[in-house]
């Protein structure tokens, strides 16, 4: 057996080339999402509002009827925040309601709840506690569930699913010291002996990893005679031989995430443990978190009806100078605010996973968004009303209930939500990765042109095909549906707002066409714009979403005329946003920003940093974590 392999050492274009054979090439179905960056508003994707089927809303109310019960009476979120650990009888509480068999087939012992329905009974349980949220989705969104369902074979799906649905916790382990967004340089290895791959290395911030019952690892096989090597996905006991969670991670929320470093030495896994081929692990990895982010963005949703209840509830009682603080305007506005993106982010989710149930749409660019605008508008939410209850949003719950007021935890929600914007990709990795699947129409056609290391023949022929396509596609960016006073009628007061949706993607697709025009090659390095871009069609689909919802309820007859009213304030908030984000398109610092960070970096700035002590403590920026046996303390615990 040959030894570990080191930490590989890749180039720039060497680390871009692997995460972009990972990523899903073809399109085979429509994506509302994809044709809104080209400048085609396909309404009639996601309207009218996709519904469950009347089964699946029978099974899916009956089951959030127990489990909210489940949270009103056996989840102390207090407790979880002041222990900084879920209780076993929490866990073991779960496990006998089903919850962790939500997304699994009955065939094999799970619930078998629609997307829809998972989606709605983590935003119950995050608000009840966000640990307990994130404990269900680590299981069952990105642990081993969803790529077995996906790749597994029928003898794993057998010999696991029964285990996942009812008893065992799972967990998802890519991460480790070095390697975060940059799967090319993974260090975990997984050697090939016999019947066998034996695996070395470690991984870190492995969220469930501390009581998790079995693990899906990414580590890399190295290419030998019969085996191609590669990224590869494996099912793993946390019990083997050779596994120790060497530590348990805390953070400034979620304390009672079981998060921890866990290090693989000689750990012996069976070949028929295998999810996949070889070389298959960032390409499932990435298909399973085409839905699987969708399960944060419910936690943000469900977070941010919170935040409207505290909010309304605490400004109505709360008076200063003679009125309810509602009723002043600086506070008033962070109100509407927080009702009218609540409304869109539930939008959102609801529209995006009941594509993903009627599976006619691909949703890969509609969930990230969702996951983007999710995080990044729960976060401003639950800052929003920190700010309105002001001390007492900062104090804690205990201490609120300590002298004798309602503990209301505004200051920790804020905490807990912080790690949605690192969670599942960084806002800014999420930038980048709508923005490639965003300009897949373009590279597809026109990518060879801009690509210095292609022939003079391929950048011919690239030119042909560039030609045919802009030749078709420009001419469609002229006019549109949103410039006809009458289009989009039936929606009433909202159909202005979805002629602006139509007149805007048209607008961002010739704003992205100019900035490949004039940057080519250098593209990819204008992340800053790119970002941009991305979060003016995170504005647009969310607009999209919020008048289709509205436009849903109105029809009926529930809460329509209110519905409305949100939509209207959100669609109105939203294109306030958007134009600012054209504005600084073209307009911005980025060029000055880029020569400070020179001068920063080459220690031009360092008078600055005089008259401050540093209180960080001592040690290296990342901590080594050479392969070999383990001299810390096995920290996992098992639930009873």
């Amino acid at each position: 057996m040959s030894a570990p392999t080191q930490r590989p050492q890749v180039t720039e274009r060497e680390a871009r080339q692997v995460a972009e054979a990972a990523r899903e090439r073809d399109w085979h179905r429509p994506s509302f999402a994809k044709e809104l960056f080209l400048g085609r508003f396909r309404l009639d994707l996601i309207h009218p509002h996709p519904l469950p089927a009347p089964e699946d809303v029978r099974r899916g109310e009956a089951f959030l009827a127990l489990l909210r019960d489940f949270c009103e009476t056996r989840i102390d979120g207090a407790r979880i925040e002041r222990e900084a650990r879920i209780p076993d009888e929490t866990i073991t509480g779960l496990k006998e309601l089903g919850a962790l068999g939500m997304k699994i087939d009955p065939a094999y012992g799970g619930l078998g709840l629609t997307q829809l329905y998972y989606n709605r009974a983590l935003a119950l349980v995050g608000s009840a506690s966000p640990a307990v949220g994130a404990l269900l989705s680590a299981h069952q969104s990105i642990g081993v569930p969803q790529p077995l369902k996906l790749f597994g074979t029928q003898e794993q799906k057998d010999a696991f699913l029964p285990r996942l649905a009812r008893t065992d916790l799972s967990a998802f382990l890519l991460t480790e010291p070095d390697v975060g967004s940059d799967p090319a340089r993974l260090a975990t290895a997984a050697v090939p002996d016999g019947d066998a791959y034996v695996l070395d290395g470690v991984k870190l911030w492995t969220t469930n990893g501390v009581v998790a019952d079995l693990l899906v690892v990414m580590a890399r096989v190295p290419a030998s005679e019969g085996h191609p090597g590669g990224i590869t996905a494996f099912v793993v006991e946390a019990d083997a031989p050779g596994i120790t969670v060497e530590h348990r991670n805390a953070f400034m929320g979620l304390r009672g995430l079981e998060n921890g470093v866990t290090r693989f030495h000689r750990v012996r896994v069976p070949a028929a443990n295998r999810i996949g081929p070889e070389g298959a692990g960032l390409k499932i990895a990435l298909t399973t978190l085409n839905t699987g982010r969708l399960s944060l963005p419910a936690a943000c949703a469900g977070a941010a009806k919170w935040c409207l209840k505290i909010a309304r509830e605490w400004s109505a009682e709360r008076e200063q100078w003679g009125r309810p603080i509602a009723r002043h305007e600086a506070v008033s506005t962070k109100i509407s605010f927080i009702a009218a993106t609540a409304f869109a982010l539930e939008a959102v989710v609801d529209l995006a996973s009941q594509l993903a149930d009627e599976n006619r749409n691909d949703i890969r660019i509609e969930a990230a968004l969702a996951k983007l605008y999710g995080s990044e508008k729960a976060w401003l939410i639950a800052d929003e009303l920190v700010q309105i209850r002001g001390g007492r949003g900062y104090e804690t719950a205990d201490s609120l209930a300590a002298r004798g007021e309602r503990a209301v935890p505004a200051e920790q929600l804020l905490r807990d939500l912080r790690i949605n914007r690192i969670f599942e990709g960084s806002t800014e990795i999420m930038h980048l990765l709508i923005a490639r699947e965003a300009v897949d129409a373009h590279l597809s056609v026109a990518g060879d042109l801009i690509d210095p290391e292609k022939s003079l023949g391929d950048k011919a022929r690239a030119g042909v095909r560039a030609g045919g396509f802009y030749a078709r596609w420009l001419p469609g960016l002229v006019t549109g549906a949103g410039q006809l006073p009458g289009s989009y009628g039936e929606f009433g007061a909202l159909a202005g707002h979805l002629r602006y949706v139509e007149r805007t993607s048209r607008k961002l697709a010739r704003s992205t066409f100019y900035a490949m025009s004039r940057w080519q090659g250098r593209m990819e390095l204008k992340q800053a714009f790119l970002g941009r871009t991305v979060d003016i069609g995170a504005e647009l689909f969310a607009m999209s979403a919020a008048c289709v919802r509205a436009e849903l309820l109105r029809t009926t007859g529930d809460h329509g005329p209110e519905a409305h009213r949100l939509a209207d304030a959100f669609c109105r908030q939203a294109r306030l946003r958007t134009e600012e984000l054209f504005g600084r398109l073209w307009s911005n610092t980025d060029d000055l920003d880029r020569r400070i960070v020179d001068g920063v970096l080459a220690g031009r700035y360092t008078w600055m940093e005089a008259g401050i002590v540093d209180p960080s403590g001592d040690g290296p920026w990342i901590a080594d974590a050479p392969p070999g046996p383990s001299s810390e303390r096995n920290v996992h615990r098992r639930i009873p």
